[in-house]
Protein backbone atom coordinates (compact mmCIF):
# COMPACT_ATOMS: atom_id res chain seq x y z
CA UNK A 1 0.00 0.00 0.00
CA UNK A 2 2.86 2.34 0.73
CA UNK A 3 4.28 1.74 -2.71
CA UNK A 4 1.04 2.74 -4.32
CA UNK A 5 0.97 5.93 -2.28
CA UNK A 6 4.55 6.73 -3.31
CA UNK A 7 3.74 6.16 -6.96
CA UNK A 8 0.80 8.51 -6.61
CA UNK A 9 2.99 11.12 -4.95
CA UNK A 10 5.54 10.96 -7.72
CA UNK A 11 3.05 11.71 -10.46
CA UNK A 12 3.10 15.13 -12.05
CA UNK A 13 1.33 17.65 -9.86
CA UNK A 14 -1.77 19.17 -11.33
CA UNK A 15 -2.49 21.73 -8.57
CA UNK A 16 -1.21 22.59 -5.08
CA UNK A 17 -4.51 21.60 -3.51
CA UNK A 18 -4.37 18.08 -4.91
CA UNK A 19 -0.81 17.62 -3.73
CA UNK A 20 -1.68 18.61 -0.15
CA UNK A 21 -4.61 16.23 -0.12
CA UNK A 22 -2.39 13.37 -1.28
CA UNK A 23 0.21 13.96 1.43
CA UNK A 24 -2.43 14.17 4.15
CA UNK A 25 -3.98 10.89 3.01
CA UNK A 26 -0.51 9.23 2.96
CA UNK A 27 0.35 10.32 6.48
CA UNK A 28 -3.05 9.40 7.96
CA UNK A 29 -2.96 5.79 6.50
CA UNK A 30 -1.81 3.17 9.03
CA UNK A 31 1.22 1.01 8.16
CA UNK A 32 0.57 -2.75 8.21
CA UNK A 33 3.14 -5.54 8.22
CA UNK A 34 2.84 -9.15 7.03
CA UNK A 35 2.03 -11.58 9.83
CA UNK A 36 1.46 -15.32 9.99
CA UNK A 37 -1.96 -16.66 9.28
CA UNK A 38 -2.48 -17.43 12.98
CA UNK A 39 -2.11 -14.21 14.93
CA UNK A 40 -2.03 -15.95 18.26
CA UNK A 41 0.88 -18.36 17.50
CA UNK A 42 4.44 -17.19 17.86
CA UNK A 43 7.39 -18.25 15.65
CA UNK A 44 10.10 -20.21 17.45
CA UNK A 45 13.29 -21.03 15.44
CA UNK A 46 14.53 -24.63 15.58
CA UNK A 47 17.83 -25.31 17.22
CA UNK A 48 20.34 -27.82 15.78
CA UNK A 49 21.12 -30.78 18.03
CA UNK A 50 24.46 -32.39 17.06
CA UNK A 51 25.09 -36.11 17.27
CA UNK A 52 27.01 -37.70 20.09
CA UNK A 53 30.07 -38.68 17.92
CA UNK A 54 32.86 -36.27 17.10
CA UNK A 55 31.10 -32.97 17.77
CA UNK A 56 31.17 -30.35 20.52
CA UNK A 57 28.31 -30.71 23.00
CA UNK A 58 25.90 -27.88 23.55
CA UNK A 59 25.81 -25.73 26.65
CA UNK A 60 23.48 -26.47 29.51
CA UNK A 61 21.20 -23.55 28.74
CA UNK A 62 20.92 -24.44 25.08
CA UNK A 63 20.44 -28.11 25.80
CA UNK A 64 17.73 -27.42 28.35
CA UNK A 65 15.82 -25.16 25.98
CA UNK A 66 16.26 -27.63 23.15
CA UNK A 67 15.08 -30.55 25.23
CA UNK A 68 12.06 -28.64 26.44
CA UNK A 69 11.02 -27.65 22.91
CA UNK A 70 11.93 -30.90 21.16
CA UNK A 71 10.64 -33.19 23.88
CA UNK A 72 7.10 -32.02 23.34
CA UNK A 73 7.19 -32.76 19.61
CA UNK A 74 9.46 -35.84 19.14
CA UNK A 75 9.34 -39.16 20.93
CA UNK A 76 12.42 -40.38 22.76
CA UNK A 77 14.54 -43.17 21.20
CA UNK A 78 16.27 -45.76 23.38
CA UNK A 79 19.61 -46.85 21.84
CA UNK A 80 20.89 -50.22 23.11
CA UNK A 81 24.38 -50.15 24.50
CA UNK A 82 27.12 -52.22 22.69
CA UNK A 83 28.38 -55.34 24.47
CA UNK A 84 31.83 -56.92 23.93
CA UNK A 85 31.95 -60.24 21.98
CA UNK A 86 32.49 -63.26 24.20
CA UNK A 87 32.60 -66.73 22.53
CA UNK A 88 30.82 -69.57 24.18
CA UNK A 89 32.54 -72.48 25.86
CA UNK A 90 31.86 -74.83 22.93
CA UNK A 91 33.37 -72.35 20.46
CA UNK A 92 36.46 -71.90 22.63
CA UNK A 93 36.97 -75.66 22.81
CA UNK A 94 36.58 -76.03 19.01
CA UNK A 95 39.16 -73.30 18.33
CA UNK A 96 41.62 -74.88 20.74
CA UNK A 97 41.32 -78.31 19.06
CA UNK A 98 41.83 -76.79 15.60
CA UNK A 99 45.00 -75.07 16.77
CA UNK A 100 46.34 -78.38 18.16
CA UNK A 101 45.67 -80.17 14.83
CA UNK A 102 47.56 -77.50 12.89
CA UNK A 103 50.55 -77.77 15.19
CA UNK A 104 50.66 -81.58 15.07
CA UNK A 105 50.23 -81.90 11.26
CA UNK A 106 53.68 -82.50 9.69
CA UNK A 107 54.64 -80.43 6.61
CA UNK A 108 56.17 -82.60 3.85
CA UNK A 109 59.57 -81.38 2.68
CA UNK A 110 60.63 -82.39 -0.85
CA UNK A 111 64.27 -81.74 -1.54
CA UNK A 112 64.36 -83.17 -5.08
CA UNK A 113 61.10 -83.48 -7.08
CA UNK A 114 62.64 -86.04 -9.42
CA UNK A 115 63.64 -88.26 -6.51
CA UNK A 116 60.02 -89.30 -6.01
CA UNK A 117 59.62 -90.46 -9.64
CA UNK A 118 59.41 -94.15 -10.30
CA UNK A 119 62.21 -95.37 -12.58
CA UNK A 120 61.09 -96.51 -16.03
CA UNK A 121 60.83 -100.15 -16.94
CA UNK A 122 63.61 -101.67 -19.02
CA UNK A 123 63.35 -104.15 -21.86
CA UNK A 124 64.39 -106.92 -19.43
CA UNK A 125 61.39 -106.14 -17.21
CA UNK A 126 58.93 -106.18 -20.11
CA UNK A 127 60.19 -109.09 -22.20
CA UNK A 128 63.31 -110.95 -20.99
CA UNK A 129 63.36 -113.23 -24.05
CA UNK A 130 63.44 -110.28 -26.43
CA UNK A 131 66.17 -108.64 -24.35
CA UNK A 132 68.31 -111.75 -24.67
CA UNK A 133 68.01 -111.65 -28.48
CA UNK A 134 69.15 -108.01 -28.80
CA UNK A 135 72.95 -107.84 -29.11
CA UNK A 136 74.59 -105.57 -26.53
CA UNK A 137 77.82 -103.77 -27.50
CA UNK A 138 80.83 -104.54 -25.36
CA UNK A 139 83.64 -102.29 -24.24
CA UNK A 140 87.34 -102.77 -24.86
CA UNK A 141 87.74 -105.26 -21.96
CA UNK A 142 85.14 -107.62 -23.42
CA UNK A 143 82.48 -106.69 -20.87
CA UNK A 144 78.99 -105.63 -21.79
CA UNK A 145 78.27 -101.96 -21.47
CA UNK A 146 75.25 -100.63 -19.66
CA UNK A 147 74.01 -98.49 -22.57
CA UNK A 148 71.52 -99.76 -25.17
CA UNK A 149 72.70 -100.91 -28.56
CA UNK A 150 72.47 -98.78 -31.69
CA UNK A 151 69.97 -101.20 -33.23
CA UNK A 152 67.72 -100.98 -30.17
CA UNK A 153 67.96 -97.18 -30.12
CA UNK A 154 67.15 -96.99 -33.83
CA UNK A 155 64.13 -99.25 -33.33
CA UNK A 156 62.78 -97.05 -30.54
CA UNK A 157 63.27 -93.83 -32.53
CA UNK A 158 61.69 -95.23 -35.69
CA UNK A 159 64.96 -95.06 -37.61
CA UNK A 160 65.51 -98.73 -38.21
CA UNK A 161 66.45 -98.27 -41.86
CA UNK A 162 69.51 -96.22 -40.86
CA UNK A 163 68.70 -93.44 -43.33
CA UNK A 164 69.79 -90.75 -40.90
CA UNK A 165 72.64 -92.72 -39.32
CA UNK A 166 75.80 -91.02 -40.55
CA UNK A 167 78.14 -92.54 -37.98
CA UNK A 168 76.92 -90.21 -35.22
CA UNK A 169 74.78 -92.75 -33.37
CA UNK A 170 71.59 -92.09 -35.37
CA UNK A 171 71.65 -88.30 -35.16
CA UNK A 172 68.68 -86.48 -36.65
CA UNK A 173 69.07 -85.16 -40.17
CA UNK A 174 69.58 -81.41 -40.34
CA UNK A 175 67.39 -79.16 -42.46
CA UNK A 176 69.05 -78.07 -45.71
CA UNK A 177 68.57 -74.63 -47.21
CA UNK A 178 68.30 -75.42 -50.91
CA UNK A 179 68.38 -71.72 -51.85
CA UNK A 180 72.16 -71.79 -51.39
CA UNK A 181 73.24 -75.36 -50.57
CA UNK A 182 75.07 -77.83 -52.83
CA UNK A 183 74.50 -80.79 -50.52
CA UNK A 184 75.24 -84.17 -52.12
CA UNK A 185 76.73 -82.81 -55.32
CA UNK A 186 78.50 -85.65 -57.23
CA UNK A 187 78.60 -87.90 -54.14
CA UNK A 188 77.27 -90.97 -55.94
CA UNK A 189 76.41 -91.95 -59.51
CA UNK A 190 72.94 -93.07 -60.50
CA UNK A 191 72.33 -96.74 -61.08
CA UNK A 192 72.73 -98.15 -64.62
CA UNK A 193 68.96 -98.62 -64.89
CA UNK A 194 68.32 -94.94 -64.12
CA UNK A 195 71.13 -93.78 -66.43
CA UNK A 196 69.62 -95.82 -69.27
CA UNK A 197 66.27 -94.08 -68.90
CA UNK A 198 67.84 -90.63 -68.72
CA UNK A 199 70.09 -91.03 -71.77
CA UNK A 200 67.75 -92.95 -74.04
CA UNK A 201 67.64 -91.67 -77.68
CA UNK A 202 64.90 -89.22 -78.61
CA UNK A 203 61.84 -90.33 -80.49
CA UNK A 204 61.56 -88.15 -83.64
CA UNK A 205 57.79 -87.93 -83.11
CA UNK A 206 58.36 -86.06 -79.82
CA UNK A 207 60.52 -83.31 -81.32
CA UNK A 208 58.82 -80.08 -82.46
CA UNK A 209 59.99 -77.31 -84.80
CA UNK A 210 59.52 -73.59 -84.25
CA UNK A 211 58.69 -71.23 -87.15
CA UNK A 212 62.29 -69.94 -87.09
CA UNK A 213 63.70 -73.49 -87.52
CA UNK A 214 64.72 -74.22 -83.91
CA UNK A 215 63.90 -77.76 -82.80
CA UNK A 216 62.88 -78.47 -79.20
CA UNK A 217 61.32 -81.03 -76.88
CA UNK A 218 58.16 -79.94 -75.01
CA UNK A 219 58.75 -79.51 -71.28
CA UNK A 220 56.14 -82.15 -70.40
CA UNK A 221 58.42 -84.71 -72.04
CA UNK A 222 61.21 -83.83 -69.60
CA UNK A 223 58.86 -84.32 -66.63
CA UNK A 224 57.76 -87.72 -67.92
CA UNK A 225 61.37 -88.87 -68.27
CA UNK A 226 62.19 -87.72 -64.70
CA UNK A 227 59.10 -89.45 -63.31
CA UNK A 228 60.04 -92.63 -65.14
CA UNK A 229 63.60 -92.55 -63.79
CA UNK A 230 63.08 -91.36 -60.17
CA UNK A 231 59.33 -91.68 -59.62
CA UNK A 232 56.86 -88.89 -58.81
CA UNK A 233 58.12 -87.07 -55.72
CA UNK A 234 61.70 -88.30 -56.09
CA UNK A 235 62.83 -85.06 -57.70
CA UNK A 236 61.99 -81.36 -57.54
CA UNK A 237 62.97 -77.83 -58.49
CA UNK A 238 64.11 -75.50 -55.67
CA UNK A 239 64.23 -71.75 -56.41
CA UNK A 240 67.64 -70.18 -55.83
CA UNK A 241 66.43 -66.58 -55.76
CA UNK A 242 63.48 -64.25 -56.33
CA UNK A 243 61.68 -63.75 -59.63
CA UNK A 244 63.37 -60.91 -61.54
CA UNK A 245 60.89 -58.94 -63.65
CA UNK A 246 62.48 -56.97 -66.47
CA UNK A 247 60.97 -54.71 -69.08
CA UNK A 248 59.76 -57.56 -71.29
CA UNK A 249 61.21 -60.73 -69.73
CA UNK A 250 61.22 -62.50 -66.35
CA UNK A 251 64.08 -64.68 -65.06
CA UNK A 252 64.69 -66.92 -62.06
CA UNK A 253 67.30 -69.46 -61.04
CA UNK A 254 66.32 -73.00 -60.00
CA UNK A 255 68.16 -76.05 -58.68
CA UNK A 256 67.25 -79.63 -59.59
CA UNK A 257 67.14 -81.83 -56.45
CA UNK A 258 67.00 -85.62 -56.85
CA UNK A 259 66.77 -87.99 -53.88
CA UNK A 260 67.67 -85.26 -51.37
CA UNK A 261 70.86 -84.13 -53.10
CA UNK A 262 71.84 -81.34 -55.44
CA UNK A 263 72.12 -82.31 -59.13
CA UNK A 264 72.10 -79.18 -61.32
CA UNK A 265 71.02 -75.55 -61.48
CA UNK A 266 70.07 -73.18 -64.30
CA UNK A 267 68.38 -69.84 -64.88
CA UNK A 268 65.12 -69.84 -66.78
CA UNK A 269 63.60 -67.00 -68.75
CA UNK A 270 60.30 -66.17 -70.44
CA UNK A 271 58.86 -63.15 -72.21
CA UNK A 272 55.65 -61.37 -71.24
CA UNK A 273 53.54 -58.71 -72.97
CA UNK A 274 51.52 -57.18 -70.10
CA UNK A 275 51.50 -57.13 -66.30
CA UNK A 276 48.54 -59.54 -66.23
CA UNK A 277 50.66 -62.24 -67.91
CA UNK A 278 53.59 -62.09 -65.43
CA UNK A 279 52.34 -65.14 -63.41
CA UNK A 280 52.09 -67.18 -66.61
CA UNK A 281 55.54 -66.02 -67.63
CA UNK A 282 56.82 -67.15 -64.22
CA UNK A 283 55.62 -70.70 -64.91
CA UNK A 284 57.25 -70.60 -68.32
CA UNK A 285 60.47 -69.47 -66.66
CA UNK A 286 60.38 -72.53 -64.37
CA UNK A 287 59.85 -74.90 -67.30
CA UNK A 288 62.71 -73.28 -69.19
CA UNK A 289 65.02 -73.79 -66.20
CA UNK A 290 63.96 -77.45 -65.97
CA UNK A 291 64.96 -78.35 -69.52
CA UNK A 292 68.29 -76.57 -69.04
CA UNK A 293 68.99 -78.54 -65.85
CA UNK A 294 68.16 -81.77 -67.62
CA UNK A 295 71.14 -81.25 -69.94
CA UNK A 296 73.42 -82.23 -67.02
CA UNK A 297 71.54 -85.54 -66.73
CA UNK A 298 71.87 -86.27 -70.47
CA UNK A 299 68.14 -85.90 -71.21
CA UNK A 300 67.51 -84.86 -74.85
CA UNK A 301 71.15 -83.97 -75.31
CA UNK A 302 70.76 -84.43 -79.09
CA UNK A 303 68.92 -81.09 -79.31
CA UNK A 304 72.26 -79.31 -78.71
CA UNK A 305 74.16 -81.45 -81.24
CA UNK A 306 74.56 -79.53 -84.56
CA UNK A 307 74.89 -82.70 -86.65
CA UNK A 308 71.66 -84.13 -85.19
CA UNK A 309 69.86 -80.81 -85.85
CA UNK A 310 70.85 -80.76 -89.55
CA UNK A 311 69.88 -84.38 -90.11
CA UNK A 312 66.55 -84.00 -88.33
CA UNK A 313 65.53 -80.88 -90.27
CA UNK A 314 66.52 -82.51 -93.53
CA UNK A 315 64.51 -85.63 -92.82
CA UNK A 316 61.51 -84.45 -90.79
CA UNK A 317 61.08 -80.70 -91.46
CA UNK A 318 60.79 -78.29 -94.40
CA UNK A 319 60.45 -74.57 -95.06
CA UNK A 320 57.23 -73.42 -96.79
CA UNK A 321 55.38 -70.24 -97.72
CA UNK A 322 52.48 -69.27 -95.49
CA UNK A 323 49.95 -66.45 -95.38
CA UNK A 324 48.69 -64.63 -92.28
CA UNK A 325 44.96 -65.18 -91.99
CA UNK A 326 44.33 -61.63 -90.72
CA UNK A 327 46.64 -59.20 -92.52
CA UNK A 328 47.25 -61.50 -95.55
CA UNK A 329 51.01 -61.07 -95.31
CA UNK A 330 53.18 -63.86 -96.68
CA UNK A 331 56.41 -65.24 -95.29
CA UNK A 332 58.51 -68.43 -95.06
CA UNK A 333 58.34 -70.60 -91.90
CA UNK A 334 59.63 -73.98 -90.79
CA UNK A 335 57.30 -76.83 -89.77
CA UNK A 336 57.23 -80.60 -89.65
CA UNK A 337 56.51 -82.43 -92.89
CA UNK A 338 53.73 -84.43 -91.24
CA UNK A 339 51.98 -81.36 -89.70
CA UNK A 340 50.34 -78.13 -90.82
CA UNK A 341 51.80 -74.70 -89.97
CA UNK A 342 50.83 -73.06 -86.68
CA UNK A 343 47.92 -70.62 -86.43
CA UNK A 344 47.55 -67.84 -87.63
CA UNK A 345 49.34 -69.03 -90.73
CA UNK A 346 48.11 -71.23 -93.54
CA UNK A 347 50.13 -72.88 -96.33
CA UNK A 348 49.96 -71.24 -99.76
CA UNK A 349 51.73 -71.70 -103.05
CA UNK A 350 54.49 -69.28 -103.95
Amino acid sequence: MRSQALQAACRPLRSPSSTIQTLVAFQSRPITTSRPKSATSTYTPKQYTPSSTGRKPMTSSASSSSSSSAGANKPSINTPSAKPYAPSAAQQQQQASAAIDIEETPIPVVLDPQAAQVPGATIEDVDPELAAQIPTPSNGAGKKSNGPSRAFTAALTGNGNGANDNGNGGAAQQTIDWSSSYHGLSTEAFSPEVAKILMQPLDPLDVEVKPDGIIYLPEIKYRRILNQAFGPGGWGLAPRGELVVGEKVVTREYALIVGGRFVAQARGECQYFSEETIPTAGEGCKSNALLRCCKDLGIASELWDPRFIREFKKKYAHEIWVEHVVNKKRRQVWCRKDADPWYPYQAVKK
